[in-house]
């Protein structure tokens, strides 16, 4: 049975237990007076990366409410559905609140002590490594948990267990954006700030649904006083087109086209500045000349727009003093991810929209914490956005860290999907995933739960024991969500942010930092990590991970300089002053490439481009519909996972899916509103309400991402250069219930 004090000192190691608080009460206006809060700290949200401020309503150290906070740079007072729910979603009936172990292929998961699931961890992952070796075990992270947790789940999983692969879920959204970043900057580095929506006067937003996916930047944009141009590229009329100024329905992924026929325009308008080309960027002759036979004539014949609307498109790009380029999933999701995204690059940089207020190539990540997991997760890149296959970098590492360099591997792991095709090839035994769901949000969802099912010991560390992936676990660790540790999230703008422990986790449930922490004493490596004590121990390492990296932040002193500064976007290194070299405060706005210097070693840029690539499955006779999928409410957040634990989210959504069909379409297949009909493509089907609307062009229909069945219909397509899955388009067909 397990008490406090074993789990003190489990194998002799001492721990520190996080400090004990009984569950609050959330909602201030349902509070007697006795118990409205008589303290207020910060945190920033956990939902999406955003990364708004918050403020956290306390009474005796207890959370019992929480409101926007006024004067965060982020959101300036806003909050979303999400944001409003972030703690009520951790009372749910359905927490892991103890270890639970299957004892048999068959059979149930059962509670059992944490020293058992410790023991069955490190026994049954050793043995295979002991059979099989060291790699055929992998691990899946996240970018829902604080930065500190992922550099420390990734140093023990690759330093301190021998494993070698090991990614994350933001290959699901982010890695198409950051290949584009890496090769056209030379580092990943998103150059805005979301004053930035503020400062256009032209704003093209490309495969973004900003309103539903993003809601508080599309305040921002509200916010603008230049009346802006809102320009929208997306297949399907979202709820962001609705409120655009121009809306470019094309075919779903000609957007390359598209942009390369634009750039075509613009360098035969003489609408771009050569100075700035001249002085910042590398290979835009080549790219000039690539380009010239993308003309307005193919680019019409490939996307289905008309000369007008690509005509004005090019118009406002060229007549805009501060035109800013925006894309999510829309792009960063598909098989030419990587270079649609340096065609919108190439287009700032070709026109100068870059380093200035207003300006960039900016792209919007998903999670809470993504860009902290693309820089610090050590998954497919070391420590502090380092590669594994540069010896020199391996050295900084071990030196910082106090590890012997051969610990470090030297060669970068498999990506998400090669992790999977490994276990369908048997090399790949043992997965430990922590804070994500692959068996409902991974593609071709069918395979992707059949290929789960062949190993021979999957962990699942998470905070629900309902999800569709703890289903499937042999072993179930239960987790601490946001509110109940802390930590820092890095946002979409670069702004690192600090996250508080709020309230207690319920039952025996531990912040994942813990649970590092005890594996790692557990595993026999506990003395590696020695100096991991704590999360704002290691976030002093992740100071000296930085240094003299684009990501610098060295300078900053701490998590209260973080809180008192409405978040610190990176770099912020330390500067020199009269007396010494010491942390400085940073202004709270900052974009980068002001100098017009990039991160190659000769300051300049490159333009990347490539002809554009066919999708490998288009509508058929048989499959005639193209599916899109995307954001469904402002009120879901990724497979509901959370969400669907408050009752004030889930009534805010429709509980069963929904398919949106063109009322032509409708009256083809014989179909009428609220119709529950089947959707179908060649890897399985769902049913799903229909949902009459002119927002799909006839021959497309769209199915929020959110839902359960979605992923049995998508393909498994993968960008060639990020990896990243291609869940935008799919062909499917659609018929009444028998």
């Amino acid at each position: 049975m397990l008490t406090l004090k074993n789990l003190l000192h489990v194998h002799d190691g001492p721990l520190t237990r996080e400090l004990l608080r009984e569950p609050g009460t959330f909602g201030l206006g349902q509070l007697p007076a006795s118990k409205q809060p008589t303290a207020t700290t910060q945190s920033v949200c956990g939902f999406c990366a955003t990364g708004c401020g918050l403020d956290i309503h306390l009474r005796d150290g207890q959370a019992v409410g929480l409101s926007p906070k006024t004067a965060y740079p982020v959101n300036l007072g806003m909050a979303c559905p999400k944001g409003w729910e972030a703690l009520t979603v951790l009372d749910s009936p359905n927490r892991a609140t103890t270890p639970l172990l299957r004892t048999s292929k068959n059979g149930t998961l059962q509670p059992v002590d944490w020293d058992r699931a410790l023991d069955e961890f490190v026994s049954r992952f050793k043995s295979i490594q002991q059979q099989h070796g060291n790699h055929s075990v992998a691990f899946l992270s996240t970018g829902q948990i604080p930065t500190e947790e992922m550099a420390f789940l990734g140093s023990l999983a690759k330093f301190g267990m021998g494993m070698l692969h090991g990614d994350g879920n933001t290959r699901q959204c982010m890695a198409s954006a950051v290949v584009a970043y890496k090769q056209s900057f030379g580092f990943d580095a998103p150059p805005y700030t979301y004053a930035d929506f503020e400062e256009s006067d032209v704003i093209v937003l490309i495969g973004s649904n900003l309103c539903i996916a993003h809601p508080i930047m599309w305040e921002r944009v509200m916010r603008n006083p230049h009346s802006p141009e809102i320009i929208v590229i997306d297949p399907r009329m979202t709820e962001t087109a609705m409120n655009a100024t121009q809306h470019l329905p094309l075919k779903p992924k000609s957007d390359q086209t598209l942009l390369y026929a634009i750039a075509r325009e613009l360098i035969r308008r003489d609408a771009i500045d050569l100075d700035f080309i001249a002085a910042s960027t590398n290979s835009f002759r080549e790219f000039a000349e690539f380009v010239k036979p993308f003309t307005v004539e193919r680019c019409i014949q490939e996307s289905g727009l008309s000369l007008e609307q690509v005509t004005r498109c090019v118009d406002t790009i060229q007549h805009g003093e501060r035109v800013s380029f925006w894309w999510t999933m829309g792009v960063n999701q598909s098989h030419q991810g990587v270079r649609t995204a340096q065609a919108i690059i190439n287009l700032a940089l070709m026109t100068g929209n870059i380093g200035r207020p207003g300006t960039g190539a900016n792209s919007i990540t998903g999670q809470c914490n993504a860009m902290g997991s693309r820089l610090f997760s050590n998954t497919t890149g070391l420590l502090g956005g380092r590669d594994f296959g540069n010896v020199e970098h391996r050295r900084q590492v071990a030196n910082i860290l106090n590890i012997n360099e051969n610990v470090i591997p030297s060669e970068n792991s498999w990506a998400y999907n090669e992790i999977f095709e490994g276990i369908l090839k048997g090399k790949i035994k043992g997965l430990w995933v922590i804070c994500t769901n692959p068996a409902h949000s991974w593609i071709n969802q069918n395979s992707a739960r059949d290929i789960l099912e062949r190993l021979d010991f999957l962990v699942v560390q998470d905070m629900y024991y309902t999800t569709e992936t703890t289903h499937m676990a042999d072993l179930v660790l239960p987790a601490a969500g946001w509110g109940e540790k802390d930590g820092t999230f890095i946002n979409s703008e670069r702004r690192i942010g600090v996250i508080r422990k709020v309230r207690k986790a319920p039952g025996l449930a531990l912040s994942d930092f813990n649970i590092f922490r005890l594996i790692a004493e557990a595993w026999g490596c506990g003395k590696m990590f020695s100096q991991w004590t704590s999360p704002a121990a290691v976030f002093e390492m992740l100071k000296k991970l930085s240094c003299n990296m684009p990501c610098d932040f060295t300078g900053i002193n701490g998590y209260r300089e973080i809180s008192e500064s409405g978040g610190i976007q990176w770099p912020a290194p330390c500067r020199s002053t009269a007396d010494d070299s010491v942390p400085q405060p940073a202004a709270q706005e900052r974009r980068l490439f002001e100098d017009g210097r990039f991160f190659y070693v000769d300051g300049k840029a490159k333009f990347v481009f490539e002809e554009p690539k066919p999708m490998r499955e288009n509508p058929s006779s048989t499959y005639p519909f193209m599916l899109l999928t995307g954001r469904g409410s402002a009120s879901q957040w990724h497979t509901q996972t959370r969400t669907s634990q408050s009752a004030v989210l889930r009534k805010l959504y429709p509980k069963h899916a929904f398919v949106e069909v063109n009322p032509h379409d409708a009256r083809q297949q014989g179909i009428d509103h609220n119709e529950t009909i089947v959707v179908e493509s060649q890897r399985g089907c769902m049913t799903a309400t229909a949902f009459l609307t002119h927002n799909v062009q006839p021959g497309h229909v769209f199915i929020p991402m959110h839902y359960e069945d979605t992923n049995q219909l998508t393909d498994s397509v993968f960008d060639p250069c990020s990896k990243q899955p291609a869940y935008k388009a799919s062909a499917v067909r659609i018929r009444r219930m028998i």
